[in-house]
C-alpha cells in the first residue's frame, strides 16, 4: 500500500499528568475534524440534484438525469464496502481528506468542463466516480471513532456526529443559492460546492488523528476501562489486520453482521420509498402544491436530527450500550406513522405532515444505530469494513430497490401496493433486529 495511506506509527507514551489533557483535547479536535468534514462529503454528494432542473432546460429527461444519478447510489454502496476495507488498513487522516478532495475535483470538472454534461453515459461515469470517492467518508469516520471513544458512550456521540449528514445536505441548498446569486450561471451549483469541499479537505487534515497510540497515547479501552462486551477483547486487537482476516474471520463468518446487514437494507428501503416518493404522492394523491411538497420533503430531513440524537441517547444511557431495543422500539413508532400516512385521506394535510416528520424522526435512528451496531460487532481494526457490509446491502439493496421496485409497482398496480411493500419492509426489519436482541442480552448476562 502507498506508504502516506498506512496507519500512522505508535508514538512513544505521554507521562501520566500529561495523558489525560492531551486525549481530553484530542477526542474534541478529532471529532470535530470528522463531522466538520463528513458534512463536506454530502456539499457534493447532493448538490447535482439540484442542477437537474437546468439540466432539463437542456434537453435532458427526467429519466435520462435519474439513470445518471443513479450512479451516485452503486458507486457509494460498493466503495463503502470495498474502501471500508482499505481504510481499515490506512491512515484515517489521510484516507479521508484524500476522498473529499477527489469528490470536490469530480465537481469541478462537471461545473467547468463543458463536456462533462454533455451525454447521459459522461455523467453517469462522472457521478459513479463521485460516488466511489463518497465511500470514503464514513469508513475512516467509523475507525476514528472507535479508536477515540469507547463502547458505552458511542451511541450518543455517533448520534451527534450523524447529524453533520443533515446538515452537510441541508446547507447545499442555501449554498446553491449564493452560487447562482454571485455567477448567475447554474454550472455554480456544481464548481463552487466543489471548492468548499477542497477547503473542508484541508481542515480534514490538519484536524484528524489516526489513533490514540500515534499521539502517544494509550488505547481508549485502557483509559476509560471500557472494553467490549459482544466479543472478547484482547492485545491482538490492537494490531492492524490484512484483508483476509478481516473479511474471513470478522465480518464474512459473522452471523449477527449479516443479520443487521439485511435489516439494513429493509431501513434503507423503509427510508428512500418514503422520502424520495413523498413529493410525487403528496401531489398526486394529497393535492399539494409544489411548494407544499417540497417543505414536507424538508421537514423529514430534519426532523431526522432530534430523532438521531434521542436514539443515541436512549441507547447509551437507558439500555446500557445495546442497540436492538432502541432500533425496535424507533422501527413500531416508523410503521405506526407510515400506515396513517398511508390512511389517511386527502383534505388533512396536516396529518401528512405530521406523519412525514414521525418518519423522519424515527427512521434516522435506526439508520444511524445500525451503523454503530455494525461498530460493535466487529475488533476496531475492522470497523470500516464491518459498516461498510451494512452500507452495501443498505444502498444497493435498499436504496436501488427503493426507487426502481417502488417505481415499477405503483405504474402497475396503484400506491396501496407501494405502502403495502414499506410497512413489508419495516415488519421484516423489525424481525431481523429482533435476532440480534437475545444475543445482546447473552453477551450482558456473561459479562
Amino acid at each position: 500500500m502507498i506508504g502516506f495511506l498506512k496507519p500512522a506509527a505508535h508514538r512513544n507514551p505521554l507521562s501520566d499528568d500529561k495523558t489525560d489533557e492531551t486525549y481530553r483535547y484530542l477526542r474534541l479536535q478529532v471529532y470535530i475534524g470528522i463531522f466538520v468534514g463528513y458534512a463536506g462529503y454530502y456539499l457534493v454528494r447532493k448538490n447535482f440534484s439540484l442542477a437537474m432542473p437546468y439540466l432539463i432546460e437542456q434537453g435532458y429527461s427526467k429519466t435520462d438525469l435519474g439513470l445518471a444519478l443513479s450512479g451516485v447510489s452503486i458507486a457509494y454502496g460498493l466503495s463503502k464496502f470495498i474502501m471500508g476495507n482499505v481504510s481499515d488498513r490506512s491512515n484515517a487522516r489521510v484516507f479521508m481528506s484524500l476522498g473529499l478532495l477527489c469528490s470536490a475535483l469530480v465537481m469541478i470538472m462537471m461545473g467547468t468542463v463543458p463536456i462533462a454534461t454533455s451525454s447521459v453515459t459522461i455523467m453517469f461515469l462522472l457521478l459513479f466516480t463521485n460516488g466511489w470517492f463518497q465511500g470514503m467518508g464514513w469508513p475512516p469516520s467509523g475507525r476514528v471513532m472507535v479508536h477515540w471513544f469507547s463502547t458505552n458512550e458511542r451511541g450518543t456521540k455517533m448520534a451527534i456526529w450523524n447529524v453533520a449528514h443533515n446538515i452537510g445536505g441541508g446547507m447545499a441548498g442555501p449554498i446553491a443559492i449564493l452560487a447562482m446569486a454571485v455567477f448567475a450561471d447554474w454550472h455554480a451549483i456544481l464548481y463552487v460546492h466543489g471548492f468548499i469541499a477542497m477547503a473542508v479537505a484541508a481542515f480534514i487534515f490538519l484536524t484528524v488523528r489516526d489513533t490514540p497510540q500515534s499521539a502517544g497515547l494509550p488505547t481508549i479501552e485502557a483509559y476509560r476501562d471500557d472494553y467490549p462486551k459482544v466479543f472478547e477483547y484482547s492485545e491482538s486487537h490492537e494490531q492492524e489486520f490484512s484483508a483476509k482476516v478481516i473479511f474471513f474471520e470478522y465480518v464474512l463468518n459473522n452471523k449477527l453482521l449479516w443479520t443487521i446487514a439485511l435489516a439494513n437494507a429493509f431501513v434503507y428501503f423503509v427510508r428512500y420509498g418514503v422520502l424520495d416518493w413523498a413529493p410525487t404522492y403528496l401531489s398526486e394523491i394529497k393535492q399539494f402544491s409544489f411548494a407544499d411538497s417540497g417543505w414536507a420533503y424538508a421537514s423529514y430531513e430534519f426532523a431526522g436530527i432530534p430523532g438521531t440524537l434521542a436514539c443515541g441517547w436512549l441507547s447509551d444511557k437507558v439500555f446500557k450500550g445495546r442497540r436492538a431495543p432502541v432500533s425496535i422500539l424507533y422501527l413500531l413508532l416508523t410503521l405506526a406513522c407510515v400506515l396513517v400516512y398511508w390512511q389517511n385521506p386527502p383534505g388533512h394535510p396536516n396529518v401528512d405532515i405530521a406523519m412525514l416528520i414521525g418518519i423522519g424522526f424515527f427512521i434516522y435512528g435506526p439508520v444511524m444505530l445500525i451503523g454503530v451496531h455494525a461498530l460493535d460487532l466487529a475488533p476496531k481494526k475492522a470497523a470500516g469494513t464491518a459498516a461498510g457490509f451494512t452500507g452495501l446491502f443498505g444502498y444497493l439493496g435498499g436504496a436501488v430497490a427503493a426507487n426502481v421496485v417502488i417505481g415499477m409497482v405503483v405504474d402497475t398496480a396503484g400506491w396501496d401496493a407501494g405502502f403495502e411493500l414499506i410497512v413489508a419492509a419495516c415488519v421484516l426489519a423489525i424481525i431481523l433486529i429482533a435476532f440480534t436482541w437475545s444475543a445482546e442480552q447473552r453477551t450482558r448476562h456473561n459479562h
